[in-house]
């Protein structure tokens, strides 16, 4: 049998999501986790990597096994054994044939910017702080500059390798500019993300807002398939992985 978990986590202490050699990962801690539980190895396949420093409140994951088990228990315990900075929102059976990573239709990231001359501290680990002034009134005209299916190469690191070198093209589908207390929230949707793409686009767009970009420029970097050209990467601690779409 096939299963899916829906996993909540901070990401302040950990490397990401994936295994990493020298650092804590959040994907072995839920892997060891199942393993005690169901008394056996297993693999598990998570939708897509997560950053060091980047948080999600709605990751998702896959694993097999032949261990009868009643999900709502299996939830319990697997909370019990993980840190309190780790969740398990939900355990689902699926079909043999569903994939994490390969079924998924689309994600929704949210990126937070505190805006403020003071931080809140309460927000403080989940937040950058920008203190150069930016023009509000650009930032939804900016986003639309990004909209539609396109290629990202110039927004993705490591273009060269993974996703990013085999289809650097992805259909952004939703790009929003939410006002909250203290600043902003963008909301981006896209049938498929490439490395740290988020982070660059909020980067970018910052840029737009600042003035130091104009619409032509945008569509310069678009077609120079350069990350070299487009906006710095903002900070780890304001991104948020929400949702991964499935069919």
């Amino acid at each position: 049998m096939r299963y899916l978990l829906t996993i909540a986590y901070d990401g302040t202490l950990y490397s990401g999501w994936q295994v990493q050699d020298n650092a804590q990962a959040i994907q072995p801690l839920v892997q060891q986790a199942l393993e005690t539980v169901l008394r056996h190895k297993l693999d598990l396949t998570g939708s897509g990597r997560t950053d060091s420093g980047v948080h999600a409140l709605g990751q998702t994951a896959h694993f097999d096994t032949d261990v009868a088990f009643e999900p709502g228990k299996l939830l319990l315990s697997l909370n019990a054994l993980l840190p309190s900075d780790i969740r398990i929102l939900s355990v689902e059976a699926v079909e043999t044939t569903f994939h994490a990573r390969y079924s998924a239709t689309g994600k929704v990231y949210h990126y937070h910017v505190h805006l403020d001359r003071v931080f809140d501290p309460f927000t403080l680990p989940y937040r950058y702080h920008l203190l150069e002034p930016i023009a509000r009134d650009r930032l939804l005209p900016g986003t639309k500059l990004f909209l539609g299916t396109k290629d990202f190469t110039s927004f993705a690191n490591e273009a060269h390798r993974g996703s990013a070198a085999h289809d650097p093209v992805r259909n952004l589908r939703r790009f929003d500019a939410v006002e909250q207390p203290g600043g902003v929230r963008f909301e981006l949707e896209a049938d498929g993300f490439l490395y740290k793409m988020v982070r660059n686009l909020v980067g970018t767009l910052l840029e737009f807002a600042k003035g130091k970009l104009q619409e032509q420029d945008v569509e310069h970097i678009f077609q120079a398939k350069d990350r070299r050209r487009a906006g710095m990467a903002v900070p780890p601690q304001g991104l948020f992985l929400m949702k991964v779409y499935y069919p």
